[in-house]
């Protein structure tokens, strides 16, 4: 991060108190929206909005330009810049471009598709000065109502522990990327952003690298950005197996290293495919799979047909009242009619020290 260090620290530039961080490919359509909102902020500290344009086609480039004289007129400064080349560079390159020629001590993010409300810069800004070494998200309503019904809920309704519990779960970072605040600080220090274009889930890796490095994971509850739901969306091209690695990594490297043995709840599928992504250590510290399913549970074991050992390890399948924990948890939230919820209450166990959501 030395260029955006050295370009950010030119004392010949203002320093304003936020910087809003949008990169742009192909958004004219959304692009009027956005803006308007970000103009609409009842923030009272200097504002400035940052914007990368990365090879648009449409005419992205021509609605930023038209918005200069309103956003000056509103004393907003507006940074574009951008490059026409044949193809994309990526999310990760727009948005590091896009902080690097802002120079805001705190830096906004936003998607070009998404809408800000009118107190999201406010009230994330008075929350990052108490945690300068955090990542801050917000509430969300997810546009078109009913998309993705399960993960909006998920993201407004994780409490302050789950935040940090749930970083191993499907959904991905428990701040979603478009909700994010954090001070530039703490962005250079974790930072940058992946840039290995598409299919790379940038927000997952920087969000994964500031936990590593100690950073904190809030959110201010309200609901502060319309998030928008439609099919040409960057996050539909990173595929589900690069989604799985990483988590699988990052849940080895942060749990399963401090672990001794482990129960994997669930003998199906899901569960069996964990234990098969797991290194040959992990491997051996699961002493069970656990089940609600008789069937699963009837037959004993589940042995590893793949595994060049001999004899293949088998691994007892148990019902999980019979079960030891700490516990990997490979069953969907929310997707049993509170069925898993109530027989982990049941159990009177504490999420984060005696199991873990994966799934």
């Amino acid at each position: 991060m030395e260029e955006c260090e050295a370009e950010t620290g030119d004392t010949r530039r203002t320093t304003v108190d936020v910087s809003v961080i949008i990169p742009v490919h192909n958004a004219s359509c959304w692009l009027e929206e956005c803006l308007q909102a970000v103009l609409n902020q009842d923030f009272t500290g200097s504002l400035e909005l940052s914007v990368y344009d990365d090879a648009s086609t449409d005419a992205s480039r021509a609605v930023l330009e038209s918005w200069k004289e309103k956003f000056e007129a509103k004393a907003v400064s507006m940074v574009i810049s951008g490059h026409h080349s044949a193809q994309p560079r990526g999310v990760g390159y727009a948005k590091n471009q896009a902080i690097c020629q802002s120079s805001g001590r705190y830096l906004c993010f936003q998607d070009a598709d998404d809408v800000m409300l009118s107190q999201r810069v406010s009230l994330q800004y008075a929350a990052a000065l108490l945690q300068p070494h955090a990542l801050f998200g917000c509430g969300v309503r997810r546009v078109p109502e009913g998309s993705t019904e399960r993960y909006t809920r998920w993201i407004n309704s994780i409490t302050q522990e789950q935040l940090l519990t749930q970083v191993y779960t499907s959904h991905g970072p428990t701040v979603i990327m478009p909700t994010w605040f954090c001070s530039r600080d703490w962005f250079c220090q974790v930072g940058p952003f992946d840039e290995g274009g598409k299919g790379v889930p940038e927000d997952l890796l920087f969000f994964y690298q500031s936990l590593r490095q100690g950073g904190g994971v809030a959110r201010v509850e309200q609901c502060m950005l319309v998030y928008r739901y439609h099919e040409q969306a960057a996050t539909h091209s990173v595929l589900e197996e690069t989604i799985w690695k990483l988590r699988v990594d990052f849940l080895q490297e942060r749990v399963l290293s401090q672990w001794e043995s482990f129960t994997i709840w669930n003998a199906g599928k899901q569960g069996r495919k964990l234990y098969r992504s797991l290194s040959p250590a992990n491997q051996k510290k699961v002493r069970a799979f656990c089940d609600v399913d008789e069937n699963k549970i009837q037959k004993g074991f589940y042995t590893y047909q793949d595994s060049k050992e001999r004899p293949k390890p088998r691994i007892p399948v148990l019902h999980y009242r019979e079960a030891s924990s700490p516990f990997i948890i490979c069953v969907k939230l929310d997707m049993t009619e509170g069925v898993l919820e109530n027989n982990l209450k049941s159990l009177q166990l504490t999420e984060g020290v005696d199991y873990y959501h994966f799934n």
